[in-house]
């Protein structure tokens, strides 16, 4: 017995660093990395935010978790930083000391190679920056190497930027979701055969447990939206991020058909200089980012009338199967249905192209 337990702890713990290799090594291509940098909204804020606050990291160290090719470190030392230690895990962290170099900063941005919980920094701390949000916010888990860096190197009176995490729920209509359902109804005009008995193999398999992520606009938000959980990155756990959750209630605009919930966040920085924080959104009706939003399915649309109420609790944490791989339940009631309950997760696309 004894000898089974060790051997599905050691399958459990080559299934964790595969699982982290295949992480990393997804950041060790340009695409991602044009992506991140392309989007104007992730960029800038973080680029104003920094400058926000040169107060805060004029003549102090920076850590940079997760630096990637270094920009937001760059950034940080053309806010007067003293000394910034980027920490990057993967092969790009070579390109990151290329880019510093090409800049003339390598005499305050030392490039460090390997992980946060790795790697041993000569000095504490005063500003920890990174841009770790992943897909619903919590998808890759990331958070966790920002938490330990705080917990390790961060002085008692640092500052982390950004601050704060939001998480907020929406119901929506995905319209292009109805067309493709009714399509089926419309093949017999097209060609004189009655298809329309596809329509509920085609309803399982478009509105299934996926988490999708895709832009949601605007006019398809059914209500206004539910903040659900606000983590504040100075006192939160890694505890804490096993199990994220919240309830909500909304209240339906008008006469529609509710066919899925909507998940977005906002990041908060602080701004000591302004009386308003500044606030990175992810919202549908704000510009869209690379994050979009993440778009859970119910199993079939409900009809909603003006102030509907829409109910319910959301539960996020890790999947069983990949810990950087996140998981969404839903409890929830719209109007007079009974509660419901649905569990979304991202697809393992990798797992299947591995041995």
């Amino acid at each position: 017995m004894a000898e089974k337990m060790s051997r599905v702890v050691k399958k459990r713990k080559l299934d964790e660093i595969r699982q982290d290799r295949l992480y990393f090594d997804s950041y060790s291509d340009v695409t991602i990395h044009e992506e991140m940098i392309a989007d104007h909204v992730r960029t800038n804020t973080y680029r104003t935010a920094i400058l926000k606050n040169s107060e805060s990291v004029r003549g102090k160290v920076v850590l940079d978790v997760g630096a990637g090719t270094g920009v937001l470190s760059i950034f940080c030392a053309q806010a007067g930083a003293k000394k910034v230690y980027a920490v990057e895990a993967c092969s790009i962290a070579d390109q990151a000391q290329i880019t510093v170099k090409h800049n003339n900063m390598e005499d305050r941005i030392e490039v460090i190679r390997g992980t946060v919980e790795t790697v041993d920094l000569p000095e504490t701390v005063d500003v920890i920056v990174s841009e770790w949000m992943g897909y619903a916010l919590l998808h890759e888990s990331m958070l966790n190497s920002v938490l330990y860096a705080r917990d390790k190197w961060l002085k008692p009176d640092g500052i982390i930027l950004p601050s704060k995490a939001e998480l907020y729920i929406t119901p929506v209509i995905d319209p292009v979701v109805e067309d493709r359902l009714h399509f089926w109804y419309t093949v017999k005009d097209q060609y004189g055969v009655d298809m329309s008995c596809m329509s509920g193999f085609a309803r399982k398999c478009i509105m299934n447990s996926d988490i999708t992520v895709s832009s949601v606009t605007c006019e398809d938000v059914l209500s206004h939206p539910a903040r659900f959980a606000e983590l504040d990155l100075h006192s939160v756990t890694p505890e804490e991020l096993r199990s994220v959750k919240g309830q909500f209630r909304c209240e339906s605009f008008g006469s529609s058909a509710v066919n899925a919930f909507c998940v977005y966040f906002t990041v908060t920085f602080p701004c000591p200089d302004s009386t308003a924080p500044l606030v990175l959104s992810t919202s549908p009706c704000k510009p869209e980012t690379h994050w979009k939003q993440a778009v859970l399915y119910l199993d079939a649309p409900v009809e909603v009338v003006q102030d509907t109420p829409i109910t319910g609790e959301v539960r996020m944490y890790p999947s069983e199967e990949n810990a950087r791989h996140i998981c969404i339940h839903v409890d929830y009631s719209i109007g007079e249905q009974k509660r419901q309950s649905k569990t979304f997760s991202i697809p393992d696309w990798s797992s299947e192209a591995q041995p």
